[in-house]
């Protein structure tokens, strides 16, 4: 039990973290909604509101080097649970305004991908102190992750049909506490700091910059192709969850729908995500990312005709399912290939990239949604997703640097 304790403390923390933000995800469109009535401004703000991440996410990256891995992520989850508090703190006080919920987002974006960086750098440190593989405990990560966005979407929907949109921020408040208390009692060694020590004893300079990121990843062909991938998938799919399926089901006053749909996809992921330490033992992982995105391409496209709930579950399923081994695989590749003391900056970079260009999607999903209509709109972004995927499929650095 005294070797699974790290590994359970850590696991709380994702959890009560990922259950926060998935909350928060559903709460903030449907608040602006239910408000403004315009998928436009929705658009606007969850876009303007992810731009943080992509300055800070490296920033972060570099914090979780210097600063240490554990006080990163303990002071970005409270940061994160005095922003999301912020909203029915200032609605009771002066009164929610449009500006006053753009303003209160774009802060609460600026800490919680500094916070997710440091507990992906944790698992390194906890792989050791709990004597576990890392394909085993980056795949129990990123499930349990998934298995808080079963959850979390569907209460937030709850949330919001019995207490309304404004005391619903309440819950993820005290998720982010939690969060922090779990990392502020587990108790493990930081790799990065000991890679750190070693150069120097060593005589070696160790490059403290934050470009270093940014290097060491361009560097490597394999990793820098998926990152190019990523930028681009994310940028398509990221406005289906925040802009389409929330006015579509806003349109049909059904949120309780759309939190089914987004579990659905949840559940998947959370499966695959398990599993990933029994299925990297079986599949090499140049198969697996191939099956990772012919299961995307396939799986998004009868989503975008928009069918019945129970077809949009089933859908929605499979792609998380199909999505499920990529954070795990992607997780692996730079613990074992990138040294300890640059995990934090490199994870950092990979986080502002998957938040670059959703921004600028989640505004054109909008104004198309309003312009062209929601199945249009679905429809082009699925067909960019796809063809995206079987074009990363032909790249030679997938066939060869695995």
């Amino acid at each position: 039990m005294k070797k699974r304790a790290p590994i359970i403390l850590l696991e709380v923390s994702n959890f009560a973290s990922g259950l926060g933000n998935s909350i928060v995800m559903i709460t903030i469109p449907w608040l602006i909604l239910e408000r403004t009535g315009s998928p436009a401004f929705a658009g606007l703000v969850v876009a303007i509101s992810s731009l943080p991440a992509i300055l800070v996410s490296p920033i972060g990256g570099w914090m979780v080097d210097r600063i240490g891995r554990r006080s990163v992520s303990i002071s970005a989850d409270l940061l994160s649970s005095l922003s999301v508090a912020a909203f029915p703190i200032i609605a009771l006080t002066f009164g929610l305004s449009n500006l006053s919920i753009l303003l209160i987002a774009l802060i609460g974006a600026i800490f919680d991908p500094a916070g997710y960086t440091a507990r992906k750098t944790l698992l390194a440190d906890v792989a050791k102190k709990s004597d576990s593989s890392l394909d085993q405990l980056n795949g129990i990560h990123d499930g349990i992750k998934g298995a808080s966005w079963i959850f979390g979407p569907a209460i937030g929907a709850w949330l919001i049909s019995t207490i309304g949109s404004v005391n619903s921020f309440w819950v993820p408040a005290a998720l982010f506490i939690i969060a922090a208390l779990a990392i502020a009692i587990l108790r493990v060694g930081d790799l990065g700091k000991d890679s750190q020590a070693l150069a120097r004893e060593e005589g070696e300079a160790s490059d403290t910059r934050i470009r270093m990121g940014i290097k060491t990843l361009w560097s490597d062909k394999l990793l820098r192709t998926l990152s190019i991938a990523i930028l681009i998938i994310a940028g398509v799919y990221l406005p289906t969850e925040s802009v389409v399926l929330p006015t579509y089901f806003e349109d049909i006053d059904s949120p309780t729908g759309l939190g089914l749909v987004i579990s659905a996809l949840a559940t998947g992921w959370a499966i695959t995500s398990f599993g990933y330490g029994w299925i990297s033992a079986r599949i090499q992982r140049r198969t697996l990312m191939r099956l990772i995105l012919i299961g995307c391409a396939v799986s998004i496209v009868p989503m975008a005709f928009l069918p019945s709930l129970p077809l949009l579950m089933v859908s929605g399923f499979f792609l998380g399912l199909s999505w499920g081994p990529y954070n795990p695989l992607i997780s692996t590749l730079v613990q074992t290939r990138i040294p300890a003391e640059l995990h934090g900056r490199v994870f950092g970079v990979q986080t502002a990239v998957f938040y670059a260009t959703p921004p600028l999607g989640m505004v054109l999903a909008g104004l198309s949604v309003e312009h062209y209509g929601l199945k249009a709109t679905y429809i082009v972004l699925a067909a960019i997703l796809s063809l995206t995927a079987l074009l990363v499929l032909l790249t030679k650095s997938l066939r060869s640097n695995f």
